[in-house]
C-alpha cells in the first residue's frame, strides 16, 4: 500500500485494480467487463441493494419475495422430480423451533450436496423466500456452515465482512461471485478511500446536511450498523444523497457558468423597429395568440440587450414556433445581421425553407436552402452569397456548420429540434458569428426539472397555447384484430376528400422481429384501397425520392402515405385527417405525441388511431392509456419521464453534458434542484469562482467537464 504522505492522491486513484488483494490476471479481466479498470472506477461500482445481516430470524419469521438470513438444522435431503416438467431437483428441508422451509437447487452436483447438508448440519441461509400455497421455497440459497452452537456475535468475528451487519450486494459479471467481490471492496474501502478528495465545499455540505466524500463512499458501499435498511434501498441515504448532490452541483456549476458566460459576453444590440415584422403580421392570415406574443416580447426583450441571447422555445406541436422564429429572424435581418436556422433532418430543414422564404421574398429579402444534397454548383453559390452578405437567411442542416460556410454579418442562430443536436453544435454555430443570439427551438416538451438540467444555461419561453380554432385529436386504440374497423375508417375518410398517414416501426421485414414492414403495408393497401394512390416514405430512401413523394402527398396527388418515423416531425399537410400508428406500443410517449401531432393542422376533425401489437407490455398500456386520456404535451411529458425515466430526454453524452455515475433524474429530482440553487449562488458568490476559495473547486469542475466548458473565463 502507497505512502499516505508521499503519495499523489490522483495517480493513486489512477492505478489498476490488480493492486488490491484477490485480483489477479483473471479477476481483473472480469471486472474490466464490468467496466471498472482503476481503484477510482470502483469506488463509483455501487451496490444495487442490500441484505440485512445484522441478526439471524426464526423460519416462522420469514417474510415473502424478502431475502432473509436464518440459522437452521437439516432434517431431510435428496433428489426428486417436479410434477409438471418431471425436471430433476435437490431439495433439502431445512428446520428449528418455529418451522421448517424448504430448499431447493435447479442446477447442482449431487455429491457435493450430500456432502454439503448431511442430516443434523446446522448452517446459516441467505436467500430470497418464494411461497406457493403454504410452503415456503428458497431456491438456491447461500450458506455459511457451523459447528456445534455458532451464534451471530461468532460469525461476526469471525467473518466482518459477510455478518453481523448491512452487506453490500453488487452488480456481478460471469465468473465473481458476491462474496468475492465483497472481500475486494472491503479493503479498498478501508485503505484507499481517504484518497478521494472531499469536492463539495465545505460552506455548502454543512448548509445542506450532507457528508463529505470520503464518509460518504464508506457509507454506501459498508453502512453503519444502526443505518435504515428502507433508506438504503429506496436511495434516501445520506451517503448516496451527498454523492448525488455533489454530481448535480457540478453539473449546475458548469451550467451556471455556461450562462453568466453568456451575460458577461459582449453581444450586438438588435432593437426592433417594426421595419419587417409589422408588413409580415399584416401579410399573415391570422393573428398571433397570446402566448406567441408574450414570448416574442421576451425574444425582443434579449435582442435589444447588449449581451447575446441564449433562449430555449419550447412549444407542443402546432403551438406557431415557427413564426415566432421568423419574427426573431426579421428584427435581426432589421438590423443589417444575417440569420442560420439549422434543423437535424432534410425534411425539416425544407420545410423550414419553404414557410420562411415565401414570406421573406415578399418583403424583399434573400434567402437559400443549404444541406448535404444540395449540389456542389449550387454550394458554391449559396457560400458566396452568404460571404458576400448578399444571403439574408439560411436555412439547412449540419452542412451550416461545416468549413467553408462563412457569414458576413451572422446575428442569430435559429436550432430547431435541440433534442437531436448536442451543446457542442450550438458552440460551432456561435462561432460562425460575433457571440450572436441564439433561439433554441423544441416540440419535444420537456418536464421542468429536465429542462432545467438538459438547457439549464440558456433561457426558457414556452408557448403554452395552441391557435385558435384547433379541435382536440380523437384519439383510440384498435385492436389488431378489428384493423379493418380502421380500414373502414380510412376509407370514409378518403370519401370526403381528406388523407392519411399509416405509420411503422421498421422499413423492412427483419427475421428477428414479428412487426409488419411499412414496404409489405403499402404493397397489402394498394389491393385494399384499388382507387386510391398509396405512398411510401422511409428513411433509407434518397432524398429526391422522399421530396417527390412528400410534394405529392402535400398537393393530395397520394391519398394515404405509409411511412416510418421520418415523418416524426416538421412535415406539415393541412389535409391530413386521419394517422393510424401500427404497432403503437413499439413507440415512446414522446414519439407518439409527435405523430398524432402530424394531423389536426387544419380546421377539420383529425383522428389517430393506435393499433398495438398482439401481446403488449404493461408498461405499452400505461402509455397508450396516457395518449387517450390528454394532448397536453407537457403532462405527456411528465408520465413518459415516470414510466419511462429519462433517456429519451437526456442522453448526457449527446447534450454534451458531463455524465452521471450515481445519481438518476427520475429519483433525485429534488437534490436536483438543491444542487442547482447552490451552484448558481456559489458562482455569484465566488465572481465566477476567481475567488482563492474557490480554486479547488474550479480545478474538479474542469477535470470532470474537460472542453465541454469551453469558457475562456474557466480555464
Amino acid at each position: 500500500m502507497p505512502d499516505r504522505k508521499m503519495a499523489d492522491p490522483a495517480e493513486i486513484l489512477s492505478q489498476p485494480l490488480s493492486l488490491l488483494p484477490g485480483v489477479g490476471p483473471k479477476v481483473q479481466s472480469r471486472l474490466l467487463k464490468l467496466g471498472l479498470s482503476t481503484l477510482e472506477d470502483a469506488f463509483y461500482h455501487l451496490p444495487y441493494r442490500y441484505e440485512d445481516r445484522r441478526q439471524l430470524k426464526l423460519i416462522r419469521q420469514l417474510g415473502n419475495a424478502s431475502t432473509e438470513v436464518f440459522k437452521g438444522t437439516v432434517l431431510a435431503s435428496g433428489e426428486s422430480c417436479t410434477k409438471r416438467t418431471s425436471r430433476r431437483i435437490f431439495e433439502v428441508i431445512i428446520g428449528d423451533d418455529s418451522g421448517t422451509v424448504s430448499l431447493k437447487w435447479f442446477h447442482y452436483r449431487r455429491n457435493w450436496l450430500e456432502k454439503r447438508f448431511p442430516i443434523g448440519q446446522k448452517a446459516i441461509f441467505i436467500g430470497e423466500v418464494k411461497r406457493f400455497g403454504a410452503t415456503r421455497e428458497i431456491h438456491h440459497p447461500d450458506s455459511e456452515l457451523l459447528q456445534g452452537d455458532d451464534d451471530m456475535a461468532l460469525l461476526s468475528r469471525k467473518d466482518p465482512i459477510s455478518f453481523g451487519r448491512i452487506i453490500p450486494v453488487y452488480p456481478l459479471t460471469e465468473g465473481i461471485s458476491q462474496k468475492q467481490m465483497r472481500s475486494i471492496w472491503f479493503p479498498l474501502i478501508c485503505d484507499y478511500a481517504h484518497y478521494l478528495p472531499a469536492t463539495t465545499p465545505d460552506s455548502i455540505r454543512k448548509k445542506y446536511h450532507l457528508l463529505d466524500r470520503l464518509e460518504a463512499i464508506r457509507q454506501v458501499h459498508w453502512p453503519d450498523k444502526q443505518s435504515n435498511l428502507n433508506e438504503l434501498e429506496q436511495g434516501r441515504h445520506i451517503g448516496r444523497k451527498s454523492l448525488v448532490f455533489d454530481e448535480f452541483f457540478y453539473l449546475e456549476l458548469g451550467l451556471a457558468l455556461k450562462r453568466a458566460g453568456v451575460q458577461l459576453e459582449q453581444g450586438s444590440r438588435m432593437p426592433c423597429e417594426h421595419k419587417y415584422t409589422l408588413p409580415l403580421s399584416k401579410m399573415l392570415p391570422f393573428k398571433l395568440t397570446g402566448a406567441q406574443r408574450r414570448v416574442l416580447g421576451e425574444i425582443k426583450k434579449d435582442m435589444a440587450s447588449a449581451h447575446p441571447m441564449n433562449r430555449l422555445l419550447q412549444g407542443d406541436v402546432g403551438s406557431g414556433k415557427t413564426i415566432v422564429a421568423l419574427m426573431a429572424a426579421l428584427i435581426a435581418i432589421e438590423n443589417n445581421f444575417q440569420v442560420a436556422v439549422v434543423a437535424p433532418t432534410e425534411i425539416l430543414a425544407e420545410q423550414h425553407f419553404r414557410t420562411f422564404s415565401p414570406w421573406l421574398e415578399r418583403l424583399g429579402l434573400t434567402s437559400c436552402l443549404l444541406q448535404g444534397s444540395t449540389s456542389a454548383a449550387e454550394k458554391k453559390q449559396h457560400y458566396a452569397g452568404i460571404a458576400s452578405g448578399e444571403i439574408d437567411l439560411v436555412a439547412g442542416t449540419h452542412a451550416i456548420l461545416q468549413e467553408g460556410v462563412e457569414f458576413q454579418h451572422l446575428g442569430l442562430g435559429i436550432i430547431d429540434e435541440q433534442h437531436r443536436f448536442g451543446v457542442r453544435q450550438r458552440s460551432i454555430l456561435k462561432t460562425k458569428g460575433n457571440n450572436p443570439d441564439m433561439l433554441v427551438m423544441t416540440a419535444t416538451p420537456i418536464p421542468r426539472t429536465l429542462s432545467m438540467t438538459l438547457y439549464g444555461d440558456l433561457c426558457v419561453s414556452v408557448i403554452d397555447e395552441l391557435p385558435p380554432g384547433r379541435k382536440p385529436v380523437s384519439t383510440k386504440i384498435i385492436h389488431h384484430k378489428n384493423r379493418s374497423k380502421a380500414h373502414d375508417f380510412i376509407r370514409e375518410e378518403l370519401k370526403k376528400g381528406r388523407q392519411t398517414y399509416i405509420v411503422y416501426p421498421l422499413v423492412e421485414e427483419s427475421e428477428k422481429s414479428d412487426l409488419q414492414a411499412a414496404t409489405i403495408a403499402a404493397q397489402q393497401l394498394n389491393e385494399i384501397f384499388p382507387e386510391d394512390r398509396i405512398g411510401l416514405l422511409h428513411g433509407k430512401m434518397k432524398t429526391a425520392e422522399k421530396e417527390a413523394v412528400m410534394n405529392a402527398f402535400r398537393t393530395g396527388d397520394i391519398a394515404v402515405l405509409v411511412a416510418t418515423t421520418v415523418i416524426e416531425v416538421g412535415v406539415d399537410v393541412p389535409n391530413a385527417t386521419l394517422m393510424v400508428i401500427e404497432h403503437a406500443d413499439r413507440f415512446g410517449l414522446a414519439q407518439l405525441h409527435q405523430l398524432r401531432g402530424r394531423v389536426g393542422r387544419g380546421a377539420e376533425q383529425s383522428f389517430c388511431m393506435l393499433i398495438p401489437s398482439e401481446n403488449y407490455s404493461e408498461e405499452a398500456q400505461k402509455r397508450l392509456g396516457v395518449m387517450i386520456k390528454t394532448e397536453d404535451g407537457f403532462q405527456i411529458a411528465e408520465a413518459d419521464l415516470e414510466i419511462r425515466g429519462p433517456g429519451d430526454f437526456l442522453g448526457t453524452r449527446q447534450a454534451g453534458l458531463p455524465d452521471f455515475r450515481i445519481a438518476s433524474l427520475t429519483r433525485d429530482l429534488s437534490v436536483l434542484e438543491a444542487a442547482r440553487q447552490a451552484a448558481f449562488d456559489y458562482v455569484e458568490r465566488t465572481n465566477m469562482l476567481k475567488l482563492p476559495e474557490a480554486q479547488q473547486v474550479r480545478e474538479e469542475l474542469i477535470k470532470r467537464w474537460g472542453s465541454r466548458l469551453e469558457l475562456a473565463n474557466i480555464g
